[in-house]
């Protein structure tokens, strides 16, 4: 007599928050490598364990769901420790930059309203009124003890995370980003990257950011395994790759043309397969450098903004058939190319770029009046979108590329151009390692930056080859490097400032 079939096993859920991401990864990958840093490794079984550690000690304290943290932890295990239990406790992480200044400080706590500031072990603790500082030891010591309370059930619309921009114009702005829209980018994105359960992410892109944020989420939804290198960058970057046995590397230019010259130095192959880039342009030039300097790797462009994580991902290499682009919508949201008056134009059309669906975020914080000029109407009805501000235009297929902020596009000399039209033909330049343009001045004078050891007339000659007489800028400004942001970026302000003329 035969007995009944065994029942099939059940197909794991998909996440609904970013608890439930990390309690799969420890389901499913629970003795796979999760996070490593200068000092160590924890498997993702043990990650799960730290975070409810760390839950529990935000409990003892009279955390209360809703309430924030903001972190002021250098990248490592304790701070995916944080990330995770700060999460788990039902309240919402605010990630700022390690070392910041009591000036940064000051916006960031009167603005998020924190109750504990975490910082590390060996660090003073930061003026704090209003919150309390707590050491990282302190939330991640469990001494045997057994949870205080029941665990928290996360609502998906619940606030995770407090975002703050760059901050490059003006005071920044807190993005709100709830679980849903924060799992639901995560999941779109992993479906075009394809990481691997053998992948090791090399993650040198500042934590406050949310490229280098959102890697704990891919990696998780991979099992793949994420490290924080320690430390500055330095020469010896292509050999710390190696010897981790890195196979995933996101980056932003900066990094990808120092490594570029790095590798001229250390030439030996790495186990890099996969390189990802967005938060400014990676073209031309610049990538063919990195391309060079990790033979065999693909590279996948990106675009996309806080306020909706990310808006389009490129097929691997899609940039080497069809220069320029920044790939399609993620799987699941809609993009549109609008006029001055919101009406989707068609393919080939230039205007401002909108995106839509469930990957927008929840406004700013304290800021209606922003709010509402960024997170505007769906163009087709359905929905609130993100109102990018910048520029470009479609493909029939449904490419997307990216031209510049809408006050990046000018004239000059009665030539419709860009500030992106002018990088990239500067990065073309022989001996140009970055570059930076700006519309015209007041006076009309348009101005480029190179960092390079070329002399200003040298640039500004090999830009009228390129571009011709009448679209090249009228001045060049030569440094040794261009200032940068926290993130990576090119600090345009600082750049604009009368003591870099020279």
């Amino acid at each position: 007599m035969t007995g009944p079939a065994p029942a099939a096993a059940a197909a794991p859920t998909e996440p609904a928050d970013l608890v439930d991401l990390l309690d799969r990864a420890a389901e499913l990958h629970g003795s796979r490598p999760a996070v490593r840093d200068a000092t160590g490794s924890w498997t993702w079984s043990r990650l799960s364990a730290a975070s409810r550690t760390v839950a529990d000690r935000l409990a003892e304290r009279g955390v209360e769901p809703g309430a924030r943290v903001l972190s002021l932890l250098r990248p490592g295990r304790e701070f995916a420790a944080l990330l995770f239990g700060v999460l788990r406790a039902g309240c919402s992480l605010v990630p700022a930059r390690p070392g910041s200044s009591d000036f940064e400080l000051s916006h960031l706590l009167s603005d998020a309203r924190p109750v504990l500031v975490a910082v590390d072990d060996d660090v003073p603790a930061p003026p704090a009124a209003g919150s309390t500082a707590v050491r990282s030891s302190a939330l991640l010591c469990d001494g045997g003890r057994p949870p205080t309370r029941a665990p928290r059930r996360v609502r998906g619309e619940a606030e995770a995370l407090l975002l703050y921009t760059s901050g490059s114009t003006g005071r920044p702005k807190g993005i709100v980003c709830p679980h849903r829209a924060v799992v639901f980018a995560a999941r779109a994105i992993a479906e075009r990257l394809g990481y691997q359960p053998h992948d090791v992410v090399w993650n040198r892109l500042p934590l406050s950011f949310d490229y280098g944020l959102h890697q704990f989420f891919l990696c998780a939804l991979a099992g793949a395994e994420l490290v924080l290198p320690p430390g500055e960058l330095s020469a010896d970057e292509p050999a710390r790759l190696r010897e981790a046995g890195a196979s995933v590397l996101p980056l932003v230019p900066a990094y990808g043309a120092v490594l570029a010259r790095l590798a001229q130095r250390d030439p030996r192959p790495t186990r890099v397969r996969l390189l990802t880039n967005t938060g400014a342009a990676l073209v031309g030039a610049d990538a063919a450098r990195v391309r060079a300097a990790f033979p065999g790797s693909s590279l996948v462009c990106m675009y996309g903004m806080t306020e909706c994580k990310r808006i389009t991902v490129a097929d691997p290499d899609e940039d080497l058939t069809h220069p320029g682009t920044v790939g399609r919508a993620l799987p699941g949201t809609r993009l549109f190319v609008v006029d001055d008056r919101g009406r989707p134009q068609p393919p080939g059309t230039v205007g401002q770029i909108v995106s839509a669906g469930p990957h927008v975020m929840a406004g700013y914080r304290n800021a209606p009046e922003e709010t509402a000029r960024r997170f505007g109407p769906s163009p087709d009805g359905d929905g609130t979108a993100v109102h990018t501000g910048d520029t470009g235009r479609m493909d029939p297929d449904g490419r997307l590329w990216f031209l510049g902020r809408s006050d990046d596009i000018f004239k000059h000399r009665g030539w419709r151009m860009s500030t992106l039209e002018l990088e990239t033909a500067l990065l073309d330049v022989p001996g140009v390692r970055s570059a930076a343009a700006a519309p015209p001045d007041a006076a009309g004078v348009l101005t480029v930056w190179a960092a390079t050891d070329l002399a200003a007339g040298e640039v500004l000659r090999a830009l009228v080859e390129r571009l011709g007489a009448a679209r090249a800028p009228d001045r060049c400004v030569v440094l040794a490097e261009l200032p940068r942001t926290a993130h990576g970026k090119v600090d345009r302000e600082a750049l604009r400032s009368p003591g870099r003329a020279r």
